[in-house]
């Protein structure tokens, strides 16, 4: 997980010449002195274990039990929230435009690129419902769900406040996101659908009901929000 760390991004931002920083070497800066890593945007960047992940993820079960899913998503919630307002400042400053002048697919391709860096794994996100009010985004190589393994369950709670967060922030509506689909739960790649509350609940009660996300899909696609 990355924080904030203006003091020291400022640095790296006086020192961009270039737009092309994609590689290891010219988006990660090291500090030896300071004992910090920082990214091309000026994020400071904690390197973490797989034990870590697996720590976080069983101390809080056993502090909160079954709200520990609760509690992860509503960290990546404030998580996204922030990252949304600080995206849009380092966009703006490399390519001098405002996000709202930016075409909506290379907007997001730009935004989820350092989270594909930092090991937080590849993304597609599915557009194509936009106007029915939801879409769809596949996580592939998820840090917590390979970390985790098959446990049966949905784990990435932490990606759907994330997802939450920043899209509430960027289209200044209440948007909600749930998993659909889980690496954790022996598929080939994580699926999340991100939308209004009202489908939110309703593919909830689906997966409870032992629906697929290909039966979610279906279902909200021809227009089914009946329980």
């Amino acid at each position: 997980m990355t924080i904030s760390t203006a003091g020291l991004g400022n640095a790296i931002a006086k020192s961009r010449t270039i737009q092309s920083h994609y590689s290891l070497q010219d988006f990660f800066t090291l500090n030896s002195e300071q004992g910090v890593i920082l990214d091309w945007n000026g994020m400071r960047n904690v390197l973490t274990s797989e034990d870590f992940i697996i720590g976080l993820q069983e101390g809080l079960e056993e502090e909160v039990g079954e709200a520990s899913a609760s509690v992860m998503y509503s960290i990546g919630c404030e998580w996204g929230r922030q990252d949304s307002e600080f995206f849009a400042q380092w966009f703006e400053k490399d390519f001098n435009r405002s996000i709202r002048q930016t075409n909506l697919p290379f907007l997001l391709e730009t935004w989820w690129w350092p989270f594909a860096a930092q090991g937080w794994g590849r993304w597609n996100m599915d557009m194509s419902d936009r106007k029915q009010g939801f879409m769809f985004i596949s996580i592939y190589d998820s840090a917590v769900a390979r970390t985790l393994g098959d446990v049966g369950k949905p784990v990435c709670h932490l990606y759907a406040g994330l997802f939450s967060g920043f899209f509430t922030n960027l289209v200044n509506k209440k948007l909600d996101c749930i998993e659909i689909q889980c690496y954790s739960m022996g598929e080939n790649f994580c699926k999340f659908l991100l939308g209004g509350g009202d489908r939110i609940d309703a593919a909830s009660f689906w997966l409870n009901e032992g629906a697929t996300s290909r039966d979610i899909e279906r279902r909200l696609r021809d227009g089914g929000l009946t329980r």
